[in-house]
């Protein structure tokens, strides 16, 4: 029996994920200083009345992250390999890919949709004080990057797949069956963007990504594709 490499036993969509978003993590870390190119503020999500909004930012955020660290990057991308592997076994790669997209994308929705209610106001005074043509450019300097709405898609679908799964979290001493810890996950989430605790989070794009994903895989049951992967 040949033995596998540990790279060889990752699945190719979740490697190839994991490959491109550090080598992107790594570009943007490196070219603001050889070259003065900033890709997480072009290629970053943008509010979508800012003079920089592009639509195709709906994608390309979710394969940026923070380079102040490599905290971010790290947690994404390990909530990738925990469990996007066990989904993409499932799934094939065309369909764990669909979903990551989605899921992605979803979550950037989402965001956008939380700017609106909470910026309206300030939006309101800044246009009354300075006019409508310098409030786009105001507007740029909100913006979101990362792959953490597709990363807790994938958590969403594992909790949904496997509901009876036994996870292991540091520090607690018992295992957690993986339906609550998405439910007490989702619920957190909520509590910290309602709450606008750690504000320098996007936590409603985290929910926008299990809400995006609940509805994918509740569709992909009714139409009975998925490849037989639901035991919920």
């Amino acid at each position: 029996m040949q033995n596998r490499s540990f790279l060889g036993s990752i699945p190719p969509v979740t490697l190839n994920l994991i490959i491109v978003n550090f080598i992107v993590w790594l570009a943007a870390l490196t070219l603001p200083k050889i070259a003065g190119i900033n890709l997480n503020y072009w290629l970053g999500l943008h509010y979508f009345a800012a003079d920089d909004f592009n639509v195709v930012q709906l994608i390309t955020y979710m394969f940026l992250h923070d380079t102040s660290g490599i905290e971010h990057i790290f947690f994404n991308m390990f909530s990738v390999f925990m469990f996007g592997r066990t989904l993409e076994a499932v799934w094939g790669g065309k369909r764990f890919l669909f979903y990551y997209i989605t899921t992605g994308m979803g979550a950037a929705l989402v965001q956008e949709a939380a700017w609106y209610f909470e910026l309206r106001s300030a939006i309101s005074e800044t246009v009354a004080l300075y006019g409508w043509e310098q409030t786009p450019q105001l507007l740029n300097n909100f913006i979101t990057v990362g792959a953490s709405g597709a990363a807790f898609g994938i958590l969403l679908a594992f909790g949904m797949l496997f509901p009876n799964a036994p996870l292991f979290i540091i520090f607690i001493p018992i295992p957690i069956k993986a339906k609550y810890f998405v439910i007490f996950y989702g619920l957190l989430e909520l509590f910290f963007g309602d709450s606008g605790s750690m504000s320098s989070v996007a936590h409603f794009a985290h929910l926008g990504g299990m809400l995006f994903g609940f509805f994918l895989i509740r569709y992909w049951k009714k139409k009975g594709i998925g490849g037989g992967g639901f035991y919920y």
